[in-house]
């Protein structure tokens, strides 16, 4: 596709989870579909007629394992935040229907212990995950996806509890 025609395409939209346990660290898991280590938190589309809320709950059950009644949602960015694809990965992704997604971001404290969590779903997306302190995570994260996560990180990190608020 072209510079032009990829511009042309609309943004998928979804949804974002920063899953926070009680050190104040992040779920992050290591995707399953990229040659070199692509490390990520849990996001995907909303459906047509689905609530972001719905969302967010569904995306964290299918990715994690993580059930509703472990999460308290802390937090949501205040807007859509957007990513593009690369050009190369336009035409394979979501069958070439979108240059990017827009995303609703939130925050989730993780109430649960980490034998609660289980990458081994039904469609697994992740080979491997971990809790990350929260300063360390853009630096590991797929670069083209880094400026968003700048900005989730931005916006959600201030609101991650304290070890003594998460108790």
């Amino acid at each position: 596709m072209t510079r032009e025609e990829i511009e042309k395409l609309p943004y998928r939209p979804g949804v974002g989870i920063m899953l926070v346990n009680g050190e104040g660290k992040v779920f992050v898991g290591q995707r399953k579909d990229w040659a070199e280590p692509a490390w990520q938190m849990p996001q995907g589309g909303i459906d047509k007629g689905e609530e972001p809320e719905t969302a967010l709950l569904r995306e964290l059950w299918e990715e994690t394992g993580v059930t509703a009644d472990l999460v308290e949602i802390l937090a949501r960015t205040d807007d859509w935040i957007h990513y593009d694809l690369p050009s190369e990965l336009v035409g394979r992704v979501w069958k070439g229907k979108y240059r990017g997604q827009k995303q609703l971001w939130y925050l989730l404290r993780f109430l649960g212990s980490d034998d609660q969590v289980d990458i081994a779903t039904e469609h697994p997306e992740f080979e491997a995950w971990t809790w990350i302190d929260p300063e360390a995570l853009v630096a590991h994260i797929v670069p083209f996806k880094r400026a968003l996560y700048e900005r989730v990180m931005a916006e959600l990190a201030p609101r991650i509890p304290s070890q003594e608020g998460a108790a």
